[in-house]
């Protein structure tokens, strides 16, 4: 699914369409379309306005347009493409074909080309000038002062703070995994419980894993990921990884040494 990495590579994608003039717009599934806007608002808001910037913070894509900004979410299953070309070929949990019916909004540019969603579940989405206030900073970049106040005075395990979007954006399930398994840290560990020196090695390790998954290619990447599995076993030491849920979601961790 788009965890932060993924959207990073859309967003990698979108500078293409940054210098255009947007032609029309379509939106086939005005479901799609959030924030209390109809499908004709978002249209007359950014026909014949010009993609200024392609930026990213969290999972949301961020469009700028001399005039309203477009945020894009892509919940599980979104993939971006501009001009025919996908960011991803397929997402591990998403389709591995593409079908006009899974088009779920889409902009036109004058002089050609098209940049759209696709989204077989419809679990993504689009708004005008989506409210940013709601996230926290963003995990690439967050200082050690900020992953300080994002998992402090919590009661409730580490990943379920990790996984908080409110509390530190872009981080999903298989990234906070692999994080939590190099860091040598158990996902059950209250969030408020971590000393400064494990802070700041738990924001080394998530910058350390953005930086390489980012090179190998994306949140299904990691050294864990082949072992998250029943029967699976930790790949530095041997032991039999436990499943659990935590904060909501299937978790895989080694017993041996994270603590």
């Amino acid at each position: 699914m788009p965890e932060i990495l993924e959207v990073e590579a859309y967003r990698r994608l979108a500078e293409r369409v940054v210098g255009r003039t947007i032609s029309a717009v379509e939106a086939p599934d005005a479901w799609f379309v959030k924030g209390g806007a109809t499908t004709e608002a978002v249209a007359v808001a950014l026909v014949n306005r010009r993609i200024t910037a392609s930026r990213r913070h969290g999972k949301v894509l961020l469009l700028d347009s001399g005039g309203p900004t477009l945020g894009l979410r892509f919940g599980m299953t979104g993939r971006l493409l501009v001009d025919g070309e996908a960011a991803i070929r397929y997402l591990q949990w998403g389709g591995r074909r593409s079908d006009p019916t899974w088009v779920r909004f889409g902009l036109q540019f004058r002089g050609g080309g098209r940049l759209w969603i696709d989204d077989p579940r419809r679990l993504g989405g689009v708004e005008l000038e989506p409210d940013m206030g709601s996230l926290g900073p963003d995990a690439w970049t967050a200082t050690t002062a900020e992953f300080e106040q994002a998992l402090a005075g919590g009661r409730g395990p580490v990943k379920a703070r990790l996984l908080d979007q409110a509390r530190l954006a872009g981080l999903g399930n298989l990234l906070v995994d692999e994080v939590l398994w190099r860091a040598d840290l158990s996902p059950h560990r209250p969030a408020g419980s971590l000393n400064i020196d494990e802070v700041r090695r738990l924001r080394q390790v998530v910058r350390r894993v953005l930086d390489q998954m980012d090179r190998r290619g994306g949140s299904h990447t990691g050294d864990l990921f082949d072992a998250r599995r029943p029967g699976g076993v930790c790949p530095r030491d041997g032991t039999g990884l436990r499943r659990a849920t935590v904060g909501g979601r299937t978790t895989w961790w080694c017993p041996a040494h994270q603590s």
